[in-house]
């Protein structure tokens, strides 16, 4: 018990029981007090009971099934973070028998107002499959409505819910392929991932090989029998497959390692040859990243530099082996430039190596002298260079150092014995005092190969070894018994007793593989009346030529696993693996990616600025153009500033600038709006010229908006009250004095940046020349548009530029040096958060709706006492439009006054209404699905109307 106690008292209990579970303890003993709670009014304690309760459900099930039916009040509650908490406990109880009530609270769940639940709802479709997988169709018909949402909250989470339920079924990306490669760049990080990979695989089915023209000519110059290439058709690629390669390569410079790692592999699978380098850098880039993300792009990068060493040429450099790195790293990295080794850097590389082999890092030397000799096979004009310097580690003082090289050697001269009969005396010399076991093994197959080119020391070498053959490891053994077979059969005149010497040792060996071998061998070398017919051709088998061993890349081959997978990591396929389709030989009816556009959805798709085209920049501002809906989607706006954006293009920007300065340059404030009727009419026009066009890819009614008709807003900007601000005081600037005011109006060449309107004045006695910005110094994000550069001020003289700033929707300073022919002066423009918007035209229905939509975290409400002058309605919307760039919506009540405005960078809405009471009281809300500059606009706001 203990539990039932007043709100302040059971919201500590429930606290204090949180760090016991961030802990690691076990609080499960707390669960009947806790679950009791879950009826609770007061919603922190609430979220902090349903926190508790996803962490133990699972143990403690019969009583969480006890309040289920709380979980499903909990389900219809009005606060969106209490819908999708009861759901995320719901789907982690983990019992078959309320898998119906789970179903159902999915399928509830898909459909909900808050994008935040519906994401919640795509995290509970695996679970529940998991717990029934008979479930599958069911769940099925959920995934596909939610593949269909707009938002890109929810994309990430309902593609990973396909991957782990269906990700045979393709044909549900089809119609959705286009909008997820729009919404691609603002959706979180993890999502993009997800979305990625399951994106490269639907390419490598539906779209052709963009370099089949490439490696059908290198299949060809390998056939020596063709006489004549096939006349091929020149390829060309899908549009569908540029929109993706387009729209992820930005992400090339997120900053979650996985994100660039996606892209990387996206691009390897999918790209043109010629366009594949991209990437490189993006991966250099990572390498300066903690030792785990190294290693995982390293792997990949060694797999990458064996088909396309071209594009990791010039970053050689940034493959050098440091001496902090660890092994593994080191390894890798050995690996890397052993892949990008060609005839122009191997010098460079070898003596890289050189220093290398001075390590004390034992693994990593011999991983060096690997690298040595697979640089000595690969090019041909080195060899001999890296034989002699190998055959000089042969006298190092580190075994495994001179072992490593025996063994690296021993390939190498496979490849040209008799010119290296020298090298085999050297190596046979050196089993007096080398001790490792495959060294040894390494020198004896070596001299019994190539016996006959050493035949004085060759028998000697035997007689030493057969000395020691009861002390040797069994590798040594078999390869002893070896040399003194094929001694036997080169010069058994010297040899003959000391082959039966050894055979006979052998005969009583503890290892039944070198008792066999011995037996073995003894009937072959030695023929008897009982031998076989093999017998005769025993000089065949044992001193038959043998092929030089092939020195690879561990990871040659190791592509056919898609990149940047745990399969392709540990070379092996891991459960879950989704294998990567071959490209088609025939390009699949690309047609099914179009999507009909629904006559009565037509006109609202296509005004709603949340929808991105093809570049992933916004295509039309939320301002005056018909109806507006609430999808939810830029919920996550705020992760925006860190992601990259990109600029649309001209003919976009400049449709935007005609909405958003129509929506703007009304400045007087009007007695009445237009009818009903009317508004009723114009969007019946706007839906009968959308209905004329033919039905196009989603992505091309996007790109493309017609204009509907647009209705004037009561917009109050009073012109004569905007305020200055000092930039540069005529002292410090010596006679130049510069001031400037944000003009709130469109700045024309880029609409998603805030104008700022800049007045110089020259006090001194000569003229000023060459003024211009430079040096600007912004954060992460932050863009400028410098003024055009002002040739000559002559003295007394005023003149006013304007400049634009993207301050990326945050109040953070934009620095820079102002400059003249003579002198920098270092200054800085810091916006209100006010200046950070725009206005936006909304009809009342629309301001409640899009209100109802923004509750919860985006709500900011405060009581106020309004200023004695300030209590009439006029004087309040003149104040609030002074503080903030917002205009005004009609109101029903006069007691209540609304205004409407979206931020100038990323478009997130931002509505305020002030509510007066008696006596001067009233409330003020702020709505705003960024919840910083709500909390800053609440802040400035209250100033305005109390002071």
């Amino acid at each position: 018990g203990g539990f039932f106690l007043f709100d302040g008292q059971q919201s500590q209990k429930r606290s204090n029981c949180e760090p016991m579970i961030a802990r690691g303890k076990n609080a499960s003993d707390l669960f009947p007090a806790v679950v009791k709670n879950v009826a609770c009014k007061n919603i922190e304690v609430k979220k902090l009971v349903y926190v508790y309760l996803v962490r133990y459900a699972e143990e403690q099930q019969d009583l969480a099934l006890l309040s289920i039916s709380t979980f499903q009040r909990g389900l219809k509650d009005p606060n969106q973070l209490i819908r999708a908490s009861a759901l995320r406990v719901l789907s982690s109880i983990r019992v078959t028998i309320i898998v119906p009530i789970m179903m159902l609270a999915i399928k509830e769940a898909a459909s909900d107002m808050s994008p935040y639940v519906r994401k919640t709802a795509a995290h509970a479709i695996p679970k529940l499959y998991s717990l029934d997988p008979e479930q599958k169709d069911c769940l099925i018909e959920v995934i596909e409505k939610l593949l269909a949402d707009k938002t890109t909250l929810v994309a990430g989470s309902v593609v990973m819910a396909f991957e782990e339920v269906c990700p045979e079924r393709i044909d549900l990306i089809h119609k959705n392929y286009r909008k997820l490669c729009n919404l691609l760049i603002d959706v979180e990080e993890w999502g993009q991932v997800v979305i990625i990979n399951m994106l490269t695989r639907y390419a490598r089915t539906q779209f052709l090989n963009p370099n089949m023209n490439e490696d059908k000519e290198e299949k060809e110059k390998k056939k020596t029998e063709a006489t004549a290439i096939v006349k091929r058709k020149p390829y060309v690629m899908d549009p569908d497959h540029r929109l993706l390669l387009r729209n992820t390569k930005p992400l090339l410079q997120s900053r979650n390692a996985a994100v660039v790692m996606a892209v990387a592999q996206l691009y390897f699978h999918l790209a043109p040859k010629a366009e594949v380098g991209v990437i490189a850098k993006a991966l250099v880039r990572l390498m300066r990243s903690h030792s785990e993300v190294q290693y995982v792009v390293l792997q990949n990068v060694a797999t990458m530099s064996i088909k396309r060493r071209g594009m990791f040429e010039p970053y050689l450099k940034s493959f050098y082996i440091r001496s902090t790195d660890p092994t593994q790293i080191k390894v890798l990295k050995l690996e890397v430039l052993t892949n990008l080794a060609n005839e122009t850097n191997i010098s460079t590389i070898l003596r890289e190596f050189q220093t290398y082999i001075k390590s004390n890092d034992k693994d990593f030397v011999a991983a060096t002298i690997q690298a040595i000799g697979r640089c000595a096979t690969n090019i041909g004009e080195v060899r001999d260079t890296c034989l002699n310097g190998l055959v000089q580690l042969l006298s190092n003082r580190d075994e495994l150092v001179v072992a490593e090289s025996v063994v690296v050697i021993k390939k190498l001269l496979q490849m040209q014995p008799e010119q290296h009969s020298d090298i085999i005396k050297h190596m046979a010399k050196l089993t007096d005092n080398i001790q490792v076991p495959m060294a040894r093994a390494s020198i004896l197959w070596l001299i019994g190969e190539y016996c006959e080119h050493v035949p004085k020391i060759a028998p000697d070498v035997l007689r030493k070894m057969a000395k020691t053959f009861t002390n040797e490891e069994d590798i040594v053994k078999l390869q002893i018994i070896n040399l003194a077979a094929k001694l036997y059969l080169t010069n058994s005149k010297q040899t003959k007793l000391l082959t039966q010497y050894v055979l006979n040792l052998a005969k009583y060996d503890q290892n039944y593989d070198i008792r066999d071998r011995a037996r073995f061998i003894r009937q072959l070398i030695v023929p008897t009346d009982k031998s076989g017919a093999l017998s005769k051709y025993a000089k065949k088998l044992f001193l038959a030529l043998k092929p030089a061993p092939v020195l690879e890349s561990p990871f040659k081959d190791r592509d056919h696993f898609q990149l940047g997978s745990l399969s392709h990591l540990l070379n092996a396929k891991a459960g879950g693996y989704q294998v990567l389709p071959d490209w088609p030989e025939a390009a699949p009816d690309p047609s099914v990616r179009n999507v009909e556009v629904k006559e009565s959805v037509r006109a609202v798709e296509t005004v709603t600025a949340r929808d991105r085209g093809p570049l992933g920049a916004p295509q039309n501002p939320r301002g005056a153009r018909g109806a507006l809906l609430y999808s939810g989607e830029d919920v996550k706006k705020s992760e925006k500033k860190s992601k990259p954006r990109i600029g649309s293009s001209e003919s976009e920007s400049e449709e935007d600038n005609d909405s958003e300065s129509e929506s703007s340059e009304s400045e007087e404030e009007e007695s009445e709006e237009e009818s009903e009727e009317e508004t009723k009419k114009k969007k019946k026009v706007g839906n009968e010229r959308l209905e004329n066009t033919p039905c196009l890819a989603v992505h091309a009614v996007f790109t493309q908006p017609p204009p509907l008709p647009v209705s004037v807003p009561q917009t109050i900007i009073p012109s004569g009250n905007l305020k200055t601000y000092e930039l540069l005081h005529r002292i410090t600037g010596e006679g130049l004095s510069v001031e400037y005011c944000f003009s709130r109006q469109p700045f024309s060449p880029d609409p998603h940046m805030v104008a700022v309107k800049i007045q110089f004045t020259n006090s001194a006695t000569s003229e000023a020349k060459s003024l211009h910005v430079e040096d600007a110094k912004l954060q992460s994000g932050m863009r400028i548009k410098e003024f055009p550069e002002i040739e000559v001020l002559p003295a007394g003289e005023t003149v006013s530029v304007v400049m634009g700033i993207d301050f990326c929707d945050s109040t953070q300073a934009a620095n820079f040096q102002l400059c003249t022919h003579t002198r920098k002066f270092f200054v800085s423009i810091q916006p209100p958060v006010g200046e950070l918007m725009m206005p936006i035209f909304m009809t009342e229905n629309e301001f409640k709706k899009e209100q109802g939509q923004l509750m919860g975290m985006n709500e900011i409400t405060e009581k106020l006492t309004l200023e004695e002058k300030c209590q009439g309605e006029h004087a309040v919307v003149q104040r609030v439009t002074t503080a903030a760039n917002l205009s005004r919506v009609p109101c029903g009540s006069d007691k209540e006054c609304r205004f409407a405005g979206k931020t100038v960078t990323s478009g997130s809405l931002v509505l305020v209404s002030v509510v007066t009471k008696e006596d001067g009281a009233a409330q003020l809300t702020v709505n705003c699905e960024k919840m910083v500059i709500g909390t800053m606009l609440v802040k400035d706001i209250l100033q305005a109307l109390t002071q």
